[in-house]
């Protein structure tokens, strides 16, 4: 299954062994297909290096994860403009279209709201630990 992380999801699966990490090592292990762009990739190097989060997580430790994500993704390059949200989440959307993602797995109440984005299911971590197991 192709499945784009939202970077909440990602910085979560960064900062604690939790459902995110769980879900991130059950993408690797079951061979489903991870898919970035490098809009994500940017806007997780920015909130990795606030304050707050590297607390939590060493330079050493985000170098190490963002190895073995680069390692485990696919690398999307989006074409299309999706004006649904503001800038961040509408990359999400655009990696998640233009990789032909089947779902997107966020935090983010507003997406959730959605259900669904030209026809790619928009989920919790619960509901993809279920779906991906």
């Amino acid at each position: 299954m192709k499945v784009v992380l939202d970077t909440n999801i990602l910085v979560s699966a960064l900062i604690s062994r939790g459902k995110p990490s769980k879900l991130l090592t059950l993408i690797k292990v079951k061979d489903h297909s991870l898919l970035i762009s490098n809009d994500i990739l940017e806007e997780l190097s920015r909130v990795a290096s606030d304050e707050k989060i590297s607390r939590y997580a060493s330079g050493e430790d985000y170098a190490e994860f963002l190895r073995t994500l680069l390692e485990k993704s696919s690398l999307v390059r989006p074409k299309s403009k999706v004006h649904v949200f503001n800038d961040a989440d509408d990359r999400i959307l655009g990696t998640a279209v233009d990789g032909k993602a089947e779902i997107i797995v966020t935090g983010d109440k507003h997406m959730l709201r959605l259900k669904s984005f030209r026809h790619i299911r928009i989920i919790t971590v619960g509901q993809a630990l279920r779906i991906l197991k």
